[in-house]
């Protein structure tokens, strides 16, 4: 049974990283950008780290925190830069320039398996011995990579016996497997598939990694308005034409259909896997934004109402 804290961004933030990974498509990269709006306004010093080149981080977290006690600060990394500053740090800056040239430090990762991933852990790592940051958020690659990327520094030290590679990778393992410092969040839709990926990454984080997990998110949950029965929506739309009185109940039908499976989901996933469940509440927009991210901010932080939170 997971430890019981006070709220929901307290067991997010319980330790000085948080590596947020999950299934593309479920919402990751906003949960990585809420849970830093919600510790920079709580006052702390957070560094958010994105991993794929992509500018959505620096977009959802456009503007200053409400209630601006704290900060947020947005790097990216990629595994070719975070290798290349590597070999400067260790005297083959040369090398490093040489490689960078001719296009063959992108493939270093190919021919030493796991060295990229490595070496970003290993940026990580430094950003938390700098104690410039009070947490950081890693917005982590997607399920089935996240497995690899957080179990490469024990491949490398079971590899490699000396050097500074075997240096970094232990340094890595270390930070990973230091429940005061290092959680992972996972982040899950409540639909099957998604439900079905989250347990199995779960399961092979703390068997082949030994890191922490934290609570799990559920995002994209309908915790709309009550539906209304289906004789009480009949009386409402009686006098309404019957084409238009026909697709409201066809929605309303679809809608009472689609909260089931989504209970049914959250109850298999509550079964399976006894972690801290946080829900956040589907945003029917096209496109989120930084104000929308405010707004599921606010959910996180109870300001509208008490946060979903459940502990099994």
């Amino acid at each position: 049974m997971p430890p019981e804290h006070e709220s929901p961004l307290q067991s997010l933030t319980a330790t000085n990283v948080v590596i947020v990974a999950g299934k593309g498509g479920v919402g990751k990269t906003t949960v990585t950008a809420v849970i830093a709006r919600a510790a920079s306004r709580d006052g702390r010093r957070v560094l958010v780290v994105e991993l794929d080149g992509k500018p959505t981080l620096d977009q959802l977290l456009d503007g200053e925190a409400q209630n601006g006690a704290g900060s947020i600060e947005v790097v990216h990394i990629s595994a070719a830069d975070a290798l290349d500053e590597y070999l400067r740090d260790h005297g083959f800056a040369r090398i490093a320039k040489r490689l960078n040239k001719t296009g063959v430090i992108d493939m270093v990762g190919t021919a030493a398996p796991g060295i990229d991933d490595v070496v970003v852990l290993g940026k990580v790592k430094s950003f938390e011995r700098s104690q410039n940051y009070d947490l950081i958020v890693v917005d982590g690659p997607a399920a089935g990579h996240a497995i690899t990327f957080l179990t490469s520094a024990t491949g490398l030290a079971n590899a490699v016996r000396s050097g500074p590679v075997r240096t970094q990778s232990d340094e890595v393992i270390e930070l990973l497997t230091d429940v005061e410092r290092c959680q992972v969040v996972l982040v899950t839709l409540p639909e099957t598939t998604p439900v079905n990926e989250v347990v199995e990454t779960a399961f092979a984080l703390e068997d082949d990694v030994g890191i922490q997990l934290g609570p799990i998110v559920i995002n994209g949950v309908d915790t709309g308005v009550p539906l209304p029965s289906i004789k009480t929506a009949a009386a409402a739309w009686q006098d309404l034409d019957a084409d238009v009185a026909a697709v409201l109940a066809e929605a309303a039908a679809f809608r009472r259909s689609r909260r089931a499976m989504e209970r049914t989901e959250i109850e298999r996933l509550s079964a399976e896997l006894p972690l801290e469940q946080i829900t956040l509440p589907a945003q029917l927009v096209a496109g989120l934004t930084a104000t929308d991210v405010d707004r599921l901010t606010d959910h996180l932080l109870g300001l509208n109402g008490v946060p979903d939170v459940e502990g099994n």
